[in-house]
């Protein structure tokens, strides 16, 4: 990444986390006539060369109620208004907006809504609902639960309007393959589209629970099933690059979260650079993209539904299993009392996957999935954050050094 943008993104980060985030604040509920009260730093969300967004709890005086906002320095293509304030920092421009009024999601304050939701998805009973993921300027998840719903329960997936069809489409092509990916129930132009919930247990909760090596043999073997059973319509899809070929935007992320290792980070990139400039990924397969444990649901130890099939297209499936276990090797770092079995496990499913795929760019591109997840490590109530990441760059270097 171009040093000027590297070095911009990192002031961007400095500010808006930083105390003068407070101006920009205050700034904003100006506009409307408000005042700044207490407020902190909730999430930090930085796409390297895409800008840096932050949400924040926040307070309008001393005695107001909770609030949420969102400052970014990412492009917004609304034009400011109500809801929408612009401003300028010094050499950077900063939309703020208050949650759910996201200025790319125009589908996420009904999403929250019960009564409006209720209203889009025609049931007469106003459902609970949970927001359970939020990237702002890109997407959100909403849990929606109540009687008249289908089967109780659907999940509500807010996109950016010109991305909605695409994914409507990727859930259809995987259900008519006969891939249990959640069913499509309604899709909305402005970015609204409701799904089925999937059936069976996080993958996550099985490594947690501990599995040995005949379960775990038995359950990989069914993952990869499962990505046989990938319709090759997909190969006409898109084709997104996979996570290890965007190292040097991750470098980059890593480096903004852990500066005193930025040179021990770069030399990370290169290296995965270097290894996958000489290792083979093998043919063009239809891939999910983004396949991991959290995106796995079991029952009875085979797999019952895949989630977040955004990412569908053509790639390598050395990428899908590289995906698998980058993820995977960096939960004892995240919870280390939670996954005490994940090494035997890894173990088992990096020999078996071994066999199928190169065993140089395995590690290679697993590698490049861990550095990814270097910067995700600092997020609010892990004052340990930092040991964290630190333990994730270290896992990608293992991963690098090979068999």
């Amino acid at each position: 990444m171009d040093e000027t943008v590297s070095r911009t993104e990192r002031d961007d980060v400095a500010l808006l986390t930083g105390p003068e985030a407070g101006e920009v604040l205050q700034a904003a509920l100006a506009a409307e006539g408000a005042t700044l009260g207490p407020w902190s730093v909730h999430a930090v969300h930085h796409r390297p060369g895409a800008g840096v967004t932050v949400g924040y709890t926040v307070r309008a005086g001393e005695g107001g109620e909770e609030d949420y906002l969102c400052a970014t320095t990412g492009r917004v293509t609304a034009p400011p208004g109500l809801g929408l304030v612009r401003l300028e920092s010094g050499r950077s421009v900063v939309h703020v907006w208050r949650h759910p009024a996201d200025p790319e999601l125009p589908a996420l304050a009904d999403a929250c809504s019960p009564a409006r939701l209720a209203e889009r998805l025609g049931v007469a009973e106003a459902p609970s609902v949970e927001l359970l993921a939020y990237r702002p300027l890109r997407r959100a998840v909403v849990r929606a639960r109540g009687a008249s719903l289908s089967d109780g329960e659907v999940y509500v997936k807010v996109v950016r309007p010109k991305t909605l069809r695409d994914l409507a489409s990727r859930h259809v092509m995987l259900t008519e393959a006969g891939v249990p990916a959640p069913q499509v129930l309604h899709a909305d132009d402005d970015g609204l589209l409701a799904i089925r919930a999937g059936r069976g247990t996080s993958l996550a909760g099985e490594l947690a629970r501990g599995m040995d090596v005949t379960r775990a043999r038995s359950v990989l073997s069914d993952v990869v099933t499962v990505l046989d059973r990938l319709p090759a319509t997909a190969l006409g899809l898109p084709r997104r690059s996979a996570w290890a070929e965007r190292s040097g935007h991750y470098a980059h992320a890593a480096s903004v979260v852990l500066p005193e290792h930025a040179d021990r980070i770069e030399r990370l990139a290169d290296g995965i650079a270097a290894a996958l400039a000489r290792t083979d990924p093998g043919p063009v397969a239809p891939t999910h993209g983004d396949l991991y444990e959290a995106n796995l649901l079991m029952t009875e130890g085979r797999v019952s539904t895949v989630l977040d099939v955004d990412a569908l297209g053509p790639g390598h499936r050395v990428d899908d299993l590289a995906c698998l276990l980058a993820h995977v090797s960096v939960l004892p770092h995240l919870a280390p009392r939670t996954y005490p079995g994940v090494p035997v496990v890894l173990e088992t499913w990096t020999a078996m996957c071994g066999q199928w795929v190169d065993p140089g760019a395995l590690h290679a591109r697993a590698a490049g999935v861990v550095l990814s997840l270097v910067a995700g490590a600092r997020r609010r109530g892990a004052p340990d954050w930092r040991s964290d990441a630190e333990g994730r760059l270290a896992e990608a270097e293992r991963w690098l050094a090979g068999p």
